[in-house]
């Protein structure tokens, strides 16, 4: 829960504007009890062994959200779907780009550098 309670003050203090956050089922109600009293909007998704992603952040971010995983597991999003996701949540474009291409069955590809005329 101290990490939980790290991502509320990150987004409380305006450095992220969408955080998911992966817990143990049974802290479920702890979790959400606590972003209720301090009126941040959230969406559970159920994870593989047990355990559920929390999204929380602003009511826009949390909405998209919603209607990206169609209440689905993170690993049954198809590879956009997946991509916006880390987007949203602010993780490195590379890396995400990367994931994406594996994903999609297009990685490795050849990258190149072209020299413009």
């Amino acid at each position: 829960m101290k990490v939980l309670i790290h991502h509320i003050y990150e987004y409380r203090k305006g450095l992220r504007s969408l955080v998911m956050h992966t817990l143990p089922a049974s802290l479920t109600e702890a979790a959400t009890t606590k972003l209720r009293h301090f009126g941040i909007e959230y969406h559970l998704q159920q994870c593989l062994s047990g355990k559920v992603n929390i999204y929380f952040g602003k009511p826009e971010c949390v909405a998209v959200v919603r209607r990206i995983t169609h209440s689905r597991k993170l690993v049954e999003m198809t590879p956009e779907e997946d991509f916006m996701l880390g987007s949203m949540l602010g993780y490195g474009m590379q890396i995400q780009c990367e994931r994406y291409l594996k994903k999609s069955g297009a990685f490795p590809v050849a990258l190149s550098v072209q020299n413009c005329a």
